[in-house]
């Protein structure tokens, strides 16, 4: 058995195991990565990459379709080649993660350790059979994987997740997507736009992070005009028959339809790898998942020399914050006991559909249960189906809130789905953190003729509706929801 005695030991070669790794080398020179699995990203292998990669050749097949609006008739029948599209689906992928493993090789090889580990006690991990590591401060940054009922496992090779989908040689005629989050949103319309018969069902009425009921139900009216999609299924029976998965299903006319499909894609969210890794041996404090509780500006836990980062914090995600989890997990884990809170960025994520679906700052949902009771926020709304530069590209499709605050006229936050809506929600995020108030934001140049412009509109409604001063300020402030 190898002996290690070490400063810091990352668990994870992720991002946030990469990240936490390089920030805690800049402070201590001492410092180990343990992974299990092949070293790279979700991102470049399994995730954002891949997907946009297949959302490319999807929107390729779509703007051909879309010509004849324009007056444009291409000639004869849009052939689509599975194995083409998942012949270049694969080489970038590859490629991508070729980048990320170059990064790797440039890590000393006695500070990669081979094997999964697990915790012995606060500050011993076992690696494999293999090795014993002694770690002053140690990062969790583990990951997730992707989760499904149980049940689906007796479909054998039929049941895939979005790791699988990337492996394809060819693309199948049919898939049913379980989870119309943000995965099986974006897959499945890719999938659908290039050839495949796409049936997606969903529990609980969600469509991808949304909580505003209005976009929301705009969101699925949309995508329900390009595949069937019901948010809130009521599935009677899966089954594997032959080489096809069998669904019985009530619609939502309440009539019962029976398909068979080629591949059930789960899309039903992940979970985090903190339940393999031995934390019952620690004296750390978990959440109900098993998830160690961290403080979101340190990213230390209850046992102030582990800090965990990336997904295994089940806070956001996303490959963004991930990164900013890992630099300020392993900044304080290099610098220990020195710990200092670092920068974290207003809330922003995308689901990169058509229409796109985005979401900045505080969520409508979050906003109703601080200031339903008092009526201290206030909705400004824009439809992008006549909004010029929308029309002009025939993208005319989608709803803008943003909430703003009473009293103050902050900005607080938005959900949308739209064209465009990945930049619309990159200013925004900027005007949110900046703590910018409605006034300020329309002070800022809009050009003519674009989609921006929009957000414009949806600005002005939103400051007509505001309340601004002193009195309404201390009104709010006595809310008992805040």
């Amino acid at each position: 058995m190898k002996e290690l005695q070490v400063d810091v030991a990352v668990i994870g070669g992720g991002t946030a195991g990469l990240g936490a790794y390089r920030a805690a080398k800049r402070l201590t020179p001492n410092v180990v990565m343990i992974e299990g699995g092949p070293y790279g990203t979700t991102c470049a292998r399994v995730g954002c990459m891949p997907s946009k990669l297949l959302i490319a050749a999807a929107e390729a097949v779509h703007q051909i379709e879309r010509a004849p609006g324009f007056g444009i008739h291409p000639q004869g029948d849009i052939k689509i080649n599975g194995r083409e599209v998942m012949d270049r689906v694969k080489r970038e992928r590859d490629r991508f993660v070729g980048f990320v493993l170059e990064g790797v090789d440039e890590i000393p090889q006695q500070d990669k350790i081979e094997g999964y580990a697990r915790f012995i006690d606060d500050n011993t991990l076992q690696v494999g059979d293999h090795t014993r590591i002694q770690a002053k401060r140690i990062v969790i940054a583990s990951g997730s994987r992707p989760a499904w009922p149980a049940a689906w496992n007796s479909l054998g090779d039929r049941l895939v997740i979005n790791d699988d989908v990337f492996d394809w040689d060819d693309l199948p005629s049919s898939v049913a997507v379980f989870g119309p989050g943000v995965i099986g949103i974006e897959l499945g319309q890719a999938l659908h736009r290039l050839g495949v018969k796409v049936t997606m069902f969903g529990v609980g009425g969600g469509v991808g992070p949304l909580t505003d009921g209005a976009i929301r139900q705009y969101a699925a009216a949309t995508l329900n005009t390009e595949f069937y999609l019901d948010a809130d299924a009521s599935v009677e029976l899966i089954e594997r028959r032959g080489d096809t998965v069998f669904i019985r299903y009530q619609d939502r006319d309440g009539q019962v339809q029976e398909i068979s499909v080629d591949y059930l894609l789960a899309a039903t969210g992940r979970r985090p790898n903190v339940d393999n890794i031995g934390l019952e041996n620690t004296s750390l404090k978990l959440d109900e998942r098993g998830v160690p509780f961290a403080d979101r500006l340190t990213m230390q836990t209850s046992v102030a020399h582990i800090f965990v980062a990336g997904d295994a914090s089940n806070q956001l995600p996303l490959l963004h914050e991930a990164s900013d989890q890992a630099r300020i997990a392993g900044e304080n884990a290099g610098s220990f006991p020195e710990v200092s809170p670092g920068l974290r960025r207003s809330p922003i994520s995308v689901v990169f559909s058509d229409p796109q679906i985005a979401m900045v700052g505080s969520t409508y949902r979050e906003l109703n249960q601080k200031f339903s009771a008092c009526g201290c926020f206030e909705i400004g709304k824009v439809s992008f189906e006549n909004q010029g530069r929308s029309r002009v590209m025939l993208r005319n499709k989608g709803l803008l809130h943003v909430y703003g605050e009473q009293g103050t006229g902050r900005f607080l936050g938005a959900e949308m789905i739209g064209p465009g809506a990945e930049h619309i929600a990159h200013l925004l995020a900027w005007a949110h953190q900046q703590e910018m108030t409605v006034g300020q934001m329309l002070d800022m140049p809009f050009y003519h003729p674009v989609i921006e412009e929009g957000l414009r509109t949806a600005l002005r409604d939103l400051e007509s509706k505001l309340k601004l001063g002193h009195s309404e300020i201390e009104r709010c402030q006595r809310c008992p929801g805040d």
